[in-house]
C-alpha cells in the first residue's frame, strides 16, 4: 500500500467536513432550488455542488497529488492505487429537499483501492460518524459497535425501497422485499445508504442491503461498519468491492450469510 500520513489526511478532511456541514445545514433549513437529473426521483440542489466544490478545493490544496471521485462536480474515474477521495456531498438528497433529517455528507479515502478513512456527517441531526482503518468507529467521538444479532428473525433490516422507482428494478426489489420481510423481525427504509450503514455500525439496525448505486454511496459507511465490528460482503456472498456498490452490511457473519441465501431465492 502507498504510504501517506493518514493522521494528516484525517485532520484536514475533518476540518473540511466541518465547513461543508454548515453549508448543508443552511440549505436544509432554508430555501433550495431543485433540479432533476436522470429521473423525477433523482434530485440535485445547488447545495450538492457547493458542498462538493468546497471539499475538493480544500483537499486538493492540501494534497495536490490525490485523485477525486464524486457525484456532482468531480471526475467519475475508476479507483486506482493512487490516494483517492470518494465524495457524496449530500447522500439522501430527496430527504434533504423534503426536510427529512436523514441526509449526510460522506467522504472515503481509498489507497490501493482500499478505503482507509470514512466520514459520514449528518448536520440536521448533529451526528458525525468516523473511522480510520484499524482504529475503530465513532459517533461524535464516542466508540460505536454493531449489535449481536445472528438471525433474521431477531433482526431489524434496512432495505432501500426507493430504488423500486426505477422500472427495470421494480419487480426484483418487490420480490426481494417479500422474501426478506417474511423472515425479518422488521424492515426499515431511510432514503440514505450511508446513514443506514451508520445505523448498522451503531447497532440500531442489524443489517442493510443495497446495490445498483455508486462508490460514493457506500465507501465511507462500509469502513465504518467493519471498524464497528460488523460484516460487509457483496450481495452474492463474495468479497465487497466498493466500485460494484453491491453490499450486505450486518452485525455478524452468520446474519450476512442468511441474507445471501434469502436473496438467492429471488435474484
Amino acid at each position: 500500500m502507498i504510504q501517506i500520513d493518514i493522521d494528516s489526511c484525517y485532520k484536514t478532511v475533518m476540518e473540511a467536513v466541518e465547513s461543508a456541514s454548515k453549508i448543508v445545514l443552511k440549505g436544509f433549513e432554508g430555501t433550495k432550488h431543485v433540479d432533476t437529473k436522470s429521473a423525477s426521483w433523482d434530485l440535485v440542489t445547488e447545495y450538492d455542488s457547493k458542498t462538493e466544490e468546497l471539499l475538493i478545493k480544500t483537499l486538493s490544496e492540501a494534497f495536490p497529488d490525490h485523485k477525486f471521485i464524486g457525484e456532482e462536480t468531480a471526475s467519475k474515474t475508476k479507483l486506482t492505487d493512487e490516494p483517492t477521495w470518494i465524495i457524496d456531498p449530500i447522500d439522501g438528497t430527496t430527504n434533504f429537499v423534503h426536510g427529512i433529517p436523514y441526509c449526510c455528507i460522506s467522504i472515503g479515502l481509498a489507497i490501493s483501492r482500499e478505503v482507509v478513512i470514512g466520514i459520514v456527517s449528518c448536520p440536521p441531526l448533529n451526528q458525525i460518524f468516523t473511522a480510520i482503518k484499524g482504529r475503530g468507529a465513532f459517533l461524535n467521538g464516542k466508540p460505536i459497535h454493531v449489535s449481536k444479532a445472528e438471525e433474521l428473525q431477531n433482526a431489524v433490516m434496512g432495505y432501500e425501497f426507493s430504488l423500486g422507482s426505477r422500472p427495470e428494478l421494480r419487480e426484483l426489489f418487490i420480490n426481494r422485499y417479500r422474501a426478506l420481510v417474511a423472515k425479518a423481525q422488521g424492515m426499515r427504509s431511510f432514503g440514505s445508504s450511508q446513514m443506514q450503514l451508520c445505523l448498522v455500525a451503531m447497532g440500531s439496525l442489524d443489517a442493510y442491503q443495497v446495490e445498483f448505486l455508486w462508490p460514493w454511496d457506500v465507501a465511507a459507511g462500509s469502513l465504518i461498519v467493519t471498524e464497528a465490528g460488523g460484516t460487509v460482503i457483496d450481495t452474492d456472498g463474495g468479497k465487497f468491492d466498493c466500485e460494484k456498490s453491491r453490499i450486505i452490511a450486518t452485525s455478524t457473519k452468520k446474519l450476512a450469510e442468511e441474507i445471501v441465501e434469502v436473496l438467492r431465492t429471488v435474484s
